[in-house]
């Protein structure tokens, strides 16, 4: 169910919040730190871990693979966040 959708939101919600201006939601982005990011799927773009590090990912667990795991290992050390392979890949096509 799209608990956004017009009528379904008012069934759980009583108020509904204002939307963030731009300047809070970058307050609100700035104030996120260590936070931690997991995927059951390999990254094979560093540009993925560019936009986590904007959404304060500071911890991620993936299950490693890609023949771009270099260069997602080198945007993760930029920024200096750990990254961690789980070898379980559970994405399925």
């Amino acid at each position: 169910m799209d608990v956004l959708a017009e009528g379904k939101w008012q069934s759980i919600f009583k108020v509904k919040p204002e939307v963030f201006t731009r300047e809070e939601r970058r307050a609100w982005l700035e104030q996120m730190t260590d936070v931690s990011l997991g995927s059951d799927a390999f990254f094979p773009f560093g540009d993925n871990i560019e936009r986590a590090h904007k959404s304060g990912v500071k911890y991620i667990a993936e299950p490693g693979g890609s023949i771009r795991d270099d260069h997602v290992i080198e945007t993760c050390n930029k920024y200096g966040m750990a990254m961690c392979f789980t070898g379980i890949r559970l994405f399925h096509h």
